[in-house]
Parts: C-alpha cells; sequence; structure tokens
C-alpha cells in the first residue's frame, strides 16, 4: 500500500517519495546545526540584545507602545482610518447592527444574483 502512487490531474502522491523527502531534510537540518557554532554559552554577553552599543535599559524601561510598532503602517493607510475610526464606538450594539445589516446586505445580494 506504501509504494502505490496516487495519481491527480495535478500531478501524483507517493508515501515513499515524501518519507524520503523529509528524511533527507532531516539530514540537511541536522547537518546544519552539527556544523553551528559550539562556543555558544547560554550566559553571558553574546544573549544580551545588541542595542548598537548603548547597554539596554532596565526591563520596566523597556516597553514600546503599539502605536510605535505600527507606526508605518498606520501612517501609509491615514486616509482610511480618518473614516473609519469614528465609527467605531466600542458599544456593541452598533456592532451587532453593523454585522446584521452587511449579512442582510449579503443575503439580498445573494437572492437576487440567483
Amino acid at each position: 500500500m506504501l509504494s502505490t502512487t496516487f495519481h491527480t490531474g495535478a500531478g501524483y502522491w507517493n508515501p515513499l517519495v515524501w518519507l524520503g523527502v523529509f528524511l533527507l531534510l532531516l539530514v540537511l537540518a541536522y547537518l546544519f546545526w552539527f556544523r553551528g557554532e559550539s562556543g555558544y554559552r547560554r550566559e553571558g554577553e553574546q544573549t544580551k540584545p545588541f542595542l548598537s552599543g548603548n547597554r539596554a535599559p532596565a526591563r520596566g524601561e523597556m516597553h514600546l507602545r503599539a502605536s510605535h510598532l505600527y507606526w508605518g503602517f498606520t501612517e501609509a493607510i491615514r486616509g482610511y482610518y480618518e473614516r473609519v475610526v469614528p465609527a467605531h464606538t466600542g458599544v456593541l450594539n452598533d456592532y451587532l447592527l453593523w454585522f446584521l445589516g452587511v449579512m442582510s446586505f449579503i443575503l439580498v445580494i445573494m437572492v437576487v444574483i440567483r
């Protein structure tokens, strides 16, 4: 049963071929790992973050707000955000009303197209 080849319109699937490819990839991964740096130590300077030669601030002082992390993304679609953000009130009833409105619109479109 393992040597049986399953032919599809787009190719074939043979479990032995996939098993061989998987084992080959495992061997390659082991070889890459084996040739890696053997002098790595889990303690010391090499485990600390590199901040362009500056000492890292205390753990409590290292806080990045989401607005800083996603600044480029939000800046690129600022026009969209300026229109959409006022519609988000935070009230669950408003979101449910939007959901039901969009679902009913999709239902009407599906009925008309059919």
